[in-house]
């Protein structure tokens, strides 16, 4: 049966629109909200359309907390990468560092300290589908499904407004922790791009990138748009002595027999064995357009990306004698025994190991089309998206241990299968102003929305999945492969009245129902008053929710390391059941916020929001479950591993399952304090001050009990859903405070930037056996970024600069305390291994050049 809904794209979203006095002012101040006497709003200047259905609303008048990114400010922050733009810019965001195996070819990132998969994103206010590449692995960006900002190039945007409040009651699923609405550049002439390299200080990631964007008249009444951008980004290396082969010395170690020592020395890049700790090489191309056309009584219009990503990430060293086998086929080999033949891929004498890599070539389109035009009265906006990632994947560099030992040969590269994931959306939106009489008109918005997800796992080739499997990445079996999807509808309300002079109202619903987990229904209202020019409250009420991905629940897979094997059970799966795992629920979500905006003088704007965020039924990945080698193990686990059709390597110490599984009620409270500032030097410049600084933290209030299970004791109890590593991810792991303060000087063809980010104290919980757990910190840290420009034309513009400086690095994971075989209390096997939760990066200082140009 087809169910409708009541949403709101609510008049929620926006207090800050850019200081400014000058298109250069606004450079770096686009973020903050400025009085609305200051402002002369124009198409381009101040509007905005995110959480609102007010046509014509600023920045400065809105009644919830949004910041807006000018393309100028976007276009001056080295690293050319949107994830790092807006962790540099924006206090409550924060980029993933680093992501273990295939995660770190397809970084994340969060708001608020939430789950990536808590932040909706659209384009041109269109939703934007998500990625195919689950992130599988523990930490604080576990889950993450969402949409990948490094596909779309910075240079494309016109601007980013940034809605720091829930919006599941104005555009759905997701928008937990609020919005990034990405506005696509659209205009109609003109030429502009830069050409970039740089290099991180002493880890490597050379860096090469280049864009162009070009604007063009479509006839007399249109206007394409269109972006071309490639980046070539190259390995770092972050640490990299293996305790397997030396000590924290670098030495080697002395329990290694004269055959291993012999084999080990020769291993290449001695003492710094191990490269997994790094970012992934990778070529990256993106393309986006934007066009539209006024047919008369209505306007055509159609935007797209297109990308291409070639990545690979190195993981675990596999040291010269991890693979033997004897002369009888079948039958595994000893070290120096007669017969004995040990797997050498490079054909090296003596043979010195081998790196695996995780590769990806990655395919992501996207197209919307529309027609705007008003209908009885009614602004009607009709509109269709379809997007899709596909990501296929491979293993190189490696080899199937048991292949080889069974019938003497292996491949070095396999390929491993692939995820694909879909979304096409429809969407009817109509809204109309009516003079009731009020101080404004009252704005009446109601629409309906469908949408189809569709995600697919495809098997590999059966040498990747031979038994146990390649090593470093088994291939998917084919019992992981399967097509999955759903249907959703939704219908939504939105209403917005100012009924007296200054007060600003808004009250929204919407209802949307699944094809696979039944209807849900939520609410907004927000309000704001202007007591005066100068002070002006506001607030918002809201329920929330988000569906769980098809990925978290039917993802699976097979995630080794030299030394464990741990499937990734589909939680909505026949062998989660055996363990007594329920089908993922949507989680619910309840928001408070209350602000103010304070303009004390000319010139300076402060706004302070604070926030609570309260999720129920929230979807975390479990700790492992062990079958065998962990703190307590489960005879149940190896039959639901067996029911998956999975087969786990013979030779490794800790075998077992992890599920994503509801069970947690979390609690998120925080501060947003934004201030602006605008000098002026007269013939000596001008400086724009910003500061802006995030107050976080989250709190696990409730998390339930688990199935229950007997171990290999006969005890039966029932197990932790999360163990204590989850619950510090998100309590500790991202900083309780983020203080970004900057300044943007100009004179004549000189400009400057200065940014000085603080980043507070952050701590994760890690455990080498599941059962005892270590605390990991990372200080308080000032990270200094710095840009220098000059214009020797007026279309020519040279760039030099530096993110971090100063080439801050957070700390090494440490040894258990008291052992004395270098044992680590994550389990791992680098000795000095960043602690990779680091919210300012694991890489260090990033130096660069640039040359920008615009016709």
């Amino acid at each position: 049966m087809t169910h409708f809904t009541c949403i709101s794209r609510i008049a929620l979203a926006s207090a800050l629109a850019v200081v400014g006095q000058s298109a250069a002012s606004a450079q770096e101040l686009a973020m903050l909200e400025v009085p609305a006497a200051d402002m002369q709003p124009t198409e381009d200047d101040g509007i905005i359309v995110t959480g609102t259905r007010v046509a014509g609303m600023t920045a400065a008048e809105s009644a919830a907390p949004i910041k807006v990114l000018g393309a100028e400010m976007l276009e001056h922050v080295g690293q050319p990468n949107l994830n790092q733009v807006l962790t540099q810019l924006v206090p409550s965001f924060t980029a993933q560092a680093f992501g273990g195996d295939t995660a770190n070819l397809t970084l994340s990132a969060r708001l608020r300290g939430l789950s990536p998969n808590h932040t909706l994103v659209l384009i041109n206010g269109k939703r934007r589908h998500g990625t195919s590449n689950l992130a599988v692995l523990g930490g604080p960006y576990q889950g993450a499904a969402t949409a990948d900002l490094d596909l779309i190039s910075p240079s494309s945007i016109k601007r980013i407004e940034v809605l720091e409040d829930g919006a599941a009651a104005q555009y759905g699923s997701d928008a937990i922790a609020g919005v990034i609405n990405i506005i696509l550049k659209d205009d109609a002439e003109g030429a502009s791009g830069y050409a970039t390299a740089g290099e991180h200080y002493n880890t490597g990631g050379r860096t090469y990138a280049g864009t162009v964007n070009l604007g063009t008249k479509l006839g007399e009444d249109g206007f394409l748009n269109v972006t071309v951008f490639h980046r070539f980004h190259d390995f770092t290396q972050v640490g990299g002595l293996d305790r397997n082969v030396t000590d924290t010395d670098g030495n080697l170690r002395t329990t290694l027999t004269a055959a291993q020592r012999a084999l080990y020395a020769n291993i290449p890049g001695f003492p710094y064995v191990n490269r997994i700790n790094g970012d992934a090489r990778s070529h990256l191309t993106n393309a986006q357009y934007n066009m539209q056309y006024d047919l008369g009584p209505a306007q055509f219009y159609s935007f797209g990306t297109y990308s291409r990503r070639i990545a690979s990430a190195y993981e675990n060293l596999r040291r010269p004698d991890r693979i033997i086998r004897s002369a009888v086929l079948g039958t595994a080999g000893v070290l120096g025994a007669p017969g004995t033949t040990i797997f050498d891929p490079d054909g090296d004498n003596p043979p010195n190991g081998f790196s695996p890599r995780e590769k990806i070539r990655e395919n992501d389109y996207a197209v919307t089309a529309g027609l705007r035009t008003e209908l009885a009265g009614f602004r009607t906006d009709l509109s269709a998206t379809y997007g899709e990632d596909k990501n296929q994947i491979y293993t190189i560099d490696t080899a199937n241990a048991s292949l080889y030992i069974d019938t003497g040969v292996t491949p070095t590269q396999f390929y491993d299968g692939f995820f694909r994931a879909s979304e096409l959306t429809y969407n009817a939106d109509f809204s109309r102003g009516f003079d009731v009489g009020m101080a404004a008109p009252l704005n009446i918005a109601f629409g309906y929305e469908h949408r189809r997800n569709r995600y697919q796992i495809g098997a590999g080739d059966p040498t990747s999945y031979y038994k146990e499997g390649a090593q470093s990445f088994p291939g998917f079996r084919p019992s992981d492969a399967a097509t999955n999807s759903r249907n959703n509808e939704a219908v939504y309300l939105d209403v917005a009245a100012s009924p007296v002079e200054g007060l600003k109202l808004d009250a929204a619903a919407r209802y949307e129902h699944y094809s696979d987990f039944g209807g849900t229904t939520n609410y907004k209202g927000t309000a704001r008053y202007d007591f005066s020019d100068m002070f002006a409250l506001r607030g918002t009420v809201a329920t929330g929710f988000r569906a769980p991905t098809l990925a978290e629940s039917y993802y699976s897979a097979t995630n080794v390391s030299p030394t464990a094997a741990i499937v990734q059970l589909p939680a909505n799966s026949a062998a989660a059941k055996i363990l007594g795992f329920d089908n993922l629920q949507p989680e619910k979500s309840t928001n408070f916020s209350v602000g103010t905006v304070i303009r004390p003088m000319s010139r300076l704007t402060v706004t302070i929001d604070a926030y609570q965020v309260r999720i129920r039924d929230r979807i975390l990945g479990t700790g492992t479950l062990y079958s065998a080698g962990g703190s307590r193990n489960f005879p149940l686990v190896r039959d639901a591993v067996v029911a998956n059709g999975n087969v786990l390597d013979p030779t490794v110490t800790q075998t077992g399952i992890s599920v994503f599984a509801n069970g947690a009620t979390t609690r998120t409270r925080g501060v947003d304090i934004v201030a602006s500032y605008m000098t002026d030097l007269g013939d000596a410049g001008r400086i724009n001050w910003t500061l802006a600084g995030n107050y976080n933290k989250t709190k696990a209030i409730r998390i339930d009990s688990g199935p229950v299970l007997t171990d290999t004791t006969g005890t039966s109890a029932a197990v932790p859903l999360f163990n204590a590593s989850t619950i510090a991810n998100l309590e500790s792991a991202s900083p309780l405070v983020k203080v970004v303060g900057s300044a943007f000087y100009t004179v004549g063809p000189f400009s400057a930037t200065l940014r000085e980010t603080v980043y507070g104290k952050s701590s994760s919980l890690a455990s080498p056996d599941g059962g005892t757990f270590y605390k990991q910190t990372i200080g308080t840290a000032a990270i200094t970024d710095i840009e220098l420009n000059y214009k020797i034309t007026k279309a020519i513009e040279l760039s030099a600069g530096a993110n971090n400086l100063f080439d801050k690095r957070p700390g090494t994971v440490a040894l258990v305390p008291g052992t004395t075989n270098f044992t680590l209390v994550n389990g791992g096997n680098v000795l000095d291994a960043p602690l990779t939760f680091s919210p300012y990066g694991i890489n260090g200082g990033y130096y660069y050049a640039r040359i920008n140009f615009a016709f």
